[in-house]
């Protein structure tokens, strides 16, 4: 079974905006996604299966650019403690970009049957 959390968790709820953000910053969201690799039926998503995935999935949504990390992941399922090699996604995007995130977490589930997709979400001032 690969489960790895729950949906969508959001931090600082209202979060920041233009106004509150210092000269030369904008308001931003940092996004971490956790991408368990176990599957169901006791395999794995492998390297070559993930990189797929993130090309046609990850890389066309965030063309600017975006960190992934490699994790070891580990939650509480029916049938006790699961531990499974993970993805850790970070990206830094305008706040209005919320639906691309969701897009990418629905993909993953789907292709590699998953039951859930962590997202934490937390927003502040950013500059590039």
């Amino acid at each position: 079974m690969a489960l790895l959390f729950l949906a969508s968790i959001v931090a600082g709820c209202a979060g920041v905006s233009e106004s509150q953000c210092p000269l030369g910053e904008r308001a931003m969201v940092k996004a971490d996604i956790f991408f368990g690799r176990g599957m169901r039926d006791g395999g794995e998503v492998s390297e070559r299966e993930w990189q797929n995935f993130a090309d046609a999935e990850i890389t066309p949504r965030f063309p600017d650019g975006f960190t992934l990390l490699e994790a070891n992941g580990q939650w509480r399922g029916a049938e006790g403690i699961v531990r499974e090699k993970s993805k850790h996604l970070i990206v830094v995007l305008p706040t209005a970009a919320s639906e691309k995130l969701e897009a990418v977490r629905a993909a993953y589930k789907r292709r590699f049957h998953q039951e859930a997709v962590l997202q934490f979400e937390t927003r502040g001032c950013a500059s590039f």
